[in-house]
């Protein structure tokens, strides 16, 4: 959504009290006398005259019709000329497989538990991809296979058994092409992985199977066919990142307000005023009001329990479409506090008086402070009156305003608003509440992901990424991707690329590094590696294992590592010798956990300095390099 900006409704001067019963949009513009009950100071409050004007604006603003913009009235118009079209292509293809039995789903799946979201799977009919689609519909996860080819993805993965809760959908796209990722293929996409890589052969041709690719043990002399390593391995990572990171959510989450000036969207104030106060506030971009001499938003005014009022509000206008937050895990807000509590209220729909989520905050007087507020502790209220929470799966709004309400919804967030009032909730009032004049500076809201995140883009790359021009490195003795870097196109230099746009682009990720894939049975006793020096290889079945494990294992969230078979490379791998168990795939959270990798590590060479198995910013400091922090790659 793009950020547009409008200052909050000025305050207006008082006019004459309005005399008799009078109405607006069915509701009373008399202070009901049921509210005398509550009072923030033990007393009525004084009485001043109403702002009728005042009140009319609030209403107006927050209820108005938003105007089309530009790109909502192309977007009509095309889905009202090209719905058959839209139908056609078949943008998003549901699969019917096979139900898989005990037996089955035990022998394939890696004893990941389903969880909500979608996995897409990208290069889903290649060697690695397959298996990995394989396995999460065996553990019971929804998949979305992103494939060039239709056809060819159904004869490949349309046999494969599925265990209850998992389904497969295939999507037609080429990551090379940023257009053919349509929005609605990301839709509820909250986990990725990558398999997929630039098209190498033999020279000498290879069998309609690929088999002589594959085996991945003796050496055919290789080319590249069709699309550049660059097209593949960098602009499709970008592509992709680009397509999916606001459904997989970053570590910079999304900027509600910014002391920059961004903003998601129109801000107003909405005060006692819409139940006969006086009260007034705003919210402004003030400079110099911020840390270190920033700007910062500035939530001030006069909170008067005059007229039985009491509270000020900034409230955004209703976000359109509604903002998903459904990839993290709360609210956070940077703020300068004044010692009193605050509400943070989250509106599920568009209405104007409707069920709301909230939850106060306290802050420390004259302090910059981080105010983390989880989703999970959001409860439902109607007009200051908690309601119970509803049990799981009921509908929001089923028992309507008085009746138990689902969970907060991140996944459809249509308003925010920031309060201060005298009321708490259920008639209490607010302990740390004061008359008067009031001043919040904001540096930002934002969201945030949850604190121990597993990675949710998994990335396949490749052994030997950063050997190419390494100073010292004996090319000679290098896999032959090495050496032929250059007649194949810069084929582990763009892999590279890819690898560094993602590290950049704020998802929390796992970079896998294989050895010489093979098509050996899984198995294989294996060791993780960090700094790009081991060579060998390694089955893809257990590759495939090692990507599922990776999309449950906070351990290994941004971390590039490598990966590889301690089998010698020409011994050929039938699996374990008889009487030996054989490795279990769910034995991979374990190794990962037990494994040590840092983050930071990359192995790549920066300013001639080989950065090996440490941090790459540690590497660099004890090698006397002095760099700017790193910024996100782009096409």
């Amino acid at each position: 959504m793009a950020p547009s900006f409008a200052k909050v409704p000025s305050r207006q001067a008082a006019v004459p009290t309005l005399r008799g019963p009078q109405t607006f949009l069915g509701r009373s513009l008399v202070p009901s006398r049921q509210r005398v009950a509550v009072r923030a100071d033990g007393s009525d409050g004084g009485r001043q005259p109403w702002d009728f004007v005042r009140f009319l604006k609030t209403v107006a603003y927050f209820n108005q019709p938003e105007l089309p913009t530009p790109q909502k009235v192309l977007e009509q118009i095309k889905q009202a000329v090209t719905p058959a079209e839209k139908a056609d292509s078949g943008a998003i293809v549901p699969v019917d497989l096979p139900a898989v039995g005990p037996s089955a789903a035990a022998a394939v799946a890696v004893g990941v538990e389903p969880t909500p979201g979608i996995v897409m799977v990208t290069g889903a009919t290649g060697g690695v991809g397959r298996r990995v689609v394989a396995r999460l519909l065996a553990a019971g996860r929804s998949v979305r296979a992103l494939v060039r080819d239709l056809e060819k993805a159904r004869g490949l993965l349309s046999d494969l058994p599925v265990a209850p809760g998992g389904r497969l959908e295939l999507a037609a796209a080429d990551v090379t092409q940023r257009q053919t990722l349509l929005p609605e293929m990301f839709d509820g996409v909250r986990s990725v992985v990558c398999c997929t890589a630039v098209k190498v052969q033999p020279k000498e041709g290879d069998t309609v199977d690929r088999a002589k690719y594959f085996q991945g043990i003796k050496f055919y002399d290789p080319e590249i066919v069709g699309d550049t390593p660059e097209s593949v391995e960098f602009v499709g990572m970008c592509n992709l990142l680009d397509a999916a990171a606001e459904g997989l959510g970053t570590e910079e989450g999304i900027l509600l307000l910014h002391h920059s000036g961004q903003s998601a969207a129109r801000w107003g104030a909405l005060d006692d005023v819409v139940m006969g106060g006086v009260s007034s506030s705003g919210l402004e971009l003030e400079s110099g009001a911020g840390e270190g001499g920033q700007a910062a938003w500035v939530f001030s005014g006069n909170v008067s329990t005059d007229n039985f009022g009491g509270f000020a509000s900034v409230r955004t206008r209703n976000l359109d479409p509604p903002l998903d937050l459904s990839p993290y895990a709360g609210v956070e807000l940077r703020l300068l506090g004044d010692g009193q509590r605050y509400k943070f209220i989250v509106r599920p729909d568009t209405n104007w008086d409707g069920i709301a989520y909230t939850l106060s905050f306290d802050t420390q007087p004259g302090v910059w402070q981080t105010i983390r507020l989880p989703f999970a502790d959001f409860f439902p209220v109607f007009r200051a009156r908690r309601l119970p929470i509803a049990a799981p799966g009921t509908a929001a709004g089923s028992a309507g305003a008085n009746g138990p309400q689902p969970p907060l919804d991140p996944s459809c967030i249509a308003s925010i608003q920031i309060m201060l009032s005298k009321f708490e909730y259920d008639g209490q009032l607010n302990p740390s509440f004061r008359r008067g004049p009031f001043r919040l500076p904001i540096a930002h809201i934002g969201s945030y992901l949850p604190t121990h995140v597993p990675p949710r883009f998994v990335h396949v790359s490749s052994a030997g990424v950063t050997r190419p021009n390494r100073p010292g490195i004996n090319v000679d003795m290098e896999p032959p991707a090495v050496k032929l870097n250059d007649a194949l196109g810069g084929l582990l230099t763009w892999k590279l690329e890819g690898e560094d746009a993602l590290r950049g682009s704020g998802v929390p990720y796992a970079i896998v590094r294989p050895t010489a894939l093979t098509e050996e049975p899984g198995g294989m006793p294996v060791e993780l590696d960090q700094g790009d020096t081991v060579k060998g290889k390694i089955s893809r079945e257990d590759v495939a294992d090692l990507c599922v494990a990776l999309l449950g294992c906070p351990a290994a969230t941004n971390t590039t590592f490598e990966v590889r078979s301690t089998v010698p490379f020409s011994q050929q791998w039938t699996g374990p010798a008889a009487g030996e168990p054989a490795p279990s795939a769910a034995a991979w959270p374990g190794r990962l956990a037990a494994a040590g990798l840092l983050r930071g590590v990359t192995g790549r060479t920066v300013e001639g300095v080989y950065t090996g198995r440490r941090p790459e910013e540690e590497a660099l400091q004890a090698a006397g390099v002095k760099r700017e922090a790193p910024t996100p790659a782009a096409v």
